[in-house]
């Protein structure tokens, strides 16, 4: 078999048992919502984010890693957000014109959104031609 010439990403062990019970708990979190059982979905945020923000922190010298680990921060964010927003009835209150309580949940997600387009479209071009380079 021919060898890559990318290099190889591997996650320790423990990183990787941390990541299944994010997985675990961010599904025990919607479940919570989607059945409307407001103590296990409430419950579920802080486990679920918690893993979140350490999985980025331990992946933040990976600039891929750390983009995509900061969106899906703010995507759990953002939805915890629209969840309590419906679990404590403010969805459909009228914040600004026609923006209610679950429209603010745009914020982390466009967030999110913002971080990875920068990634896509001034980082990893960067690190591209950095690479182009090193190779001549």
């Amino acid at each position: 078999m021919s060898q890559s010439a990318d290099p190889l990403y591997s996650i320790p062990a423990p990183y990787r048992r941390m990541e299944n019970m994010h997985i675990l708990f961010w599904l025990l979190k919607d479940i919570g919502w989607c059945m409307i059982w407001k103590p296990l979905g409430l419950t579920m945020i802080f486990p679920t984010l918690l893993i979140a923000v350490l999985i980025t922190w331990r992946t933040r010298d990976i600039k891929a890693e750390l983009a995509h680990n900061l969106a899906i921060v703010f995507w759990i964010s953002a939805n915890s957000y629209w969840m309590i927003s419906e679990f404590f009835g403010f969805d459909t209150f009228r914040v600004w014109g026609s923006v209610t309580g679950k429209h603010l949940a745009l914020l982390p997600f466009l967030t999110g959104l913002l971080i990875l387009l920068y990634y896509y479209l001034v980082q990893k071009p960067r690190e591209t031609r950095a690479a182009q380079v090193a190779t001549l």
